[in-house]
């Protein structure tokens, strides 16, 4: 652990009864059943870590894998200028997390010596051909590498995408200098990535066999993008390794990831509470909280139970942002259904701070900002937020880091991949799957003509139904 650093620390004061005003979860329970559930969970989780169906627990500690994909990074950061991500989903929302967290904000309009000479680095996930076409009208081909990360090499938004590079690629330089601009992360053995790349000598990295999409942001497929841009993966990865012992013992109260999936699942099934923000008062980590949505309802949004039963169970979660939601979101979260749980995402400090000046003596009104920090202003009006929500018998929480750097972001990621395990074991399903999302994709295959996929007969819009 770095010099100073501290873990997060989870606030949940304004879950307990007693502290919420009329409401709240008696707090003898974290003693008494929901600390034995929670035991039972931690149980579960720790068999199938055992049995090595939770890959992510182990990506902090493989030393080889970080080593690899730093010396990747490095021998190829230094022929371009751009980076680019083809990937989708758990293939790039990690990245998109790390970037957001830990480059300067707008960092591809810096010039090349406020970058350090590091690449641009850029995502491209969704295949809107308005953002492709854009994109490629600004790369330079010789100079840009791509990073295509598909664990199964099908995805088919990924794979379309990786197509129409490669022919740009190739009417600009030749099959053969296209193919030095490719970088694949994929299964270690097996896919269609795995066998282009073989047959076209094209250099890549492994995503573990038993690390899923939403588990991989400290696997290559969030590390090699962020090392690409220099940001410090050995330091991620230590504060993830911190955070997992932290969570290695079986007692609730000494366990973040446990009382934060404890409390969210208590929520959920007894006080009604189906709906759960993550609202970051931090831009920073706006990414983060589009990450933590992924996780949270592909892992836990499920038909059917481990033994098969039909429960179709699992809360929503919703990303917002203070505090510009405040002034979109808030009035609901105060007034509306009382059917949410508010995780504010904190941090004690920025990077730097910009103090307010005093405002002219004409103007009254705003004498109360002067003196004080934009920093202070965001700080107070999350504890504002949390204070009225209360007031109000509104279940709230706060996940707080010293700052966001790399460390702290390392022990976010491993805090949250870990209680969504525990809160797939207090759901009884199976957080590594997501069923529900196949179907799609084989619709979609059969409707371009695919092999392998379902041609489905989709009435035509009934005009009875049209307005």
């Amino acid at each position: 652990m770095r010099a100073g650093a501290r873990q997060p620390v989870i606030d949940f004061g304004n879950m307990v009864a007693g502290v919420l005003e009329g409401a709240g979860m008696d707090p003898r329970r974290l003693r008494g059943d929901l600390a034995a559930r929670f035991r039972d969970a931690h149980a579960e989780v720790e068999t199938r870590r055992v049995a090595g169906e939770m890959g992510f627990f182990g990506l902090p500690h493989d030393l080889p894998l970080a080593t690899r994909i730093q010396r990747t990074a490095d021998s190829f950061v230094r022929e371009c200028d751009a980076f680019v991500v083809i990937g989708i989903g758990g293939s790039a929302l990690g990245a998109a997390a790390l970037r957001d967290a830990l480059l300067p904000p707008a960092w591809n309009e810096l010039d090349d010596g406020a970058r350090g000479r590091a690449p641009r680095l850029h995502i491209l996930d969704n295949p809107d051909p308005d953002t492709a076409l854009a994109l490629l009208a600004r790369l330079n081909p010789a100079r840009t590498l791509f990073n295509v990360v598909s664990k199964s090499g099908t995805t088919a938004e990924t794979m379309a995408q990786f197509l129409v590079i490669r022919r740009w690629l190739e009417t600009a330089l030749g099959a053969e200098r296209a193919r030095t601009r490719f970088l694949f992360t994929t299964s270690p053995e097996r896919g269609t990535l795995r066998q282009l790349a073989a047959r076209h000598d094209i250099p890549t990295l492994p995503i573990p066999d038993t690390v899923g999409g939403r588990f991989s942001v400290l696997s290559p497929v969030g590390l090699l993008p962020a090392a690409a841009v220099g940001i410090d993966i050995g330091a991620v990865l230590a504060g993830a390794a911190a955070m997992a012992r932290r969570c290695s013992t079986s007692e609730l109260g000494a366990n973040p990831a446990g009382t934060l999936a404890t409390l969210l699942h208590a929520a959920d099934t007894e006080m009604g509470a189906a709906v759960q923000v993550f609202m970051p008062y931090a831009d920073r980590l706006r990414g983060f909280a589009y990450w933590v949505r992924q996780l949270w309802a592909e892992s836990l949004g499920k038909a059917v139970d481990r033994a098969g039963r039909r429960v179709e169970t699992g809360p929503t979660p919703v990303p917002a942002f203070g505090a510009a939601d405040q002034h979109s979101i808030l009035q609901l979260l105060m007034e509306g259904p009382r059917d949410k749980v508010v995780v504010f995402l904190a941090r004690a400090a920025p990077g730097e701070d910009v103090e307010i000046p005093a405002p002219c003596p004409d103007t009254p009104d705003l004498a109360y900002l002067g003196g004080h920090t934009l920093f202070e202003l965001l700080d107070r009006e999350r504890c504002a937020t949390a204070e009225a929500l209360r007031r109000e018998g509104r279940m709230n929480m706060t996940v707080m880091v010293d700052r966001v750097d790399a460390h702290s972001l390392g022990a976010l990621f491993m805090l949250f991949q870990i209680a969504v395990v525990y809160a797939g074991a207090l759901y009884e399903v199976d957080p590594l799957d997501q069923p529900g999302v196949e179907l799609g994709k084989v619709l979609t295959r059969g409707l371009l003509g695919g092999s392998g996929g379902e041609v489905p007969s989709i009435p035509p819009p009934d005009p009875r139904w049209r307005v």
